[in-house]
């Protein structure tokens, strides 16, 4: 499939799948007239690619990450053992900013007057 089907079926912009190529992370063929063919997989590849860019991590991660991946529905299975301790640390790092914006808010929302919430939802 050429790159405008990849963007309307993975719902990613034409810019971000470059992007992604030139990190190495899907690879289609090359037609003769120079366009990219993708096939049928990178779909997945694309929507997996999305899921650990939004969680934060880098795209040198995400390229080693996704070889690990073992079908359509997980993203990180046991194959690749090596990576888990630098994603235990990345989800670490994630939850100290989480914890780190709570206390913000709570903060803000001691100044402006609105109660505390316990809860980690989302509060306007």
């Amino acid at each position: 499939m050429r790159i405008g089907e990849l963007s309307r079926r993975a719902n990613v912009s034409r810019r971000s799948l470059r992007y992604y190529e030139e990190q190495g992370l899907p690879t289609p063929t090359r037609l003769p007239n120079g366009y990219r063919d993708y096939d049928e997989r990178t779909v997945t590849i694309v929507r997996r690619i999305q899921i650990l860019l939004s969680a934060g991590l880098g795209t040198s991660a995400v390229a080693e990450i996704l070889p690990c991946g073992v079908d359509d529905t997980v993203v990180l299975a046991g194959k690749c053992p090596e990576l888990l301790d630098s994603l235990a640390k990345e989800r670490r790092r994630i939850t100290t900013a989480i914890d780190d914006l709570i206390a913000a808010r709570g903060i803000l929302d001691s100044l402006i007057g609105r109660p505390l919430h316990s809860q980690a939802g989302p509060s306007r």
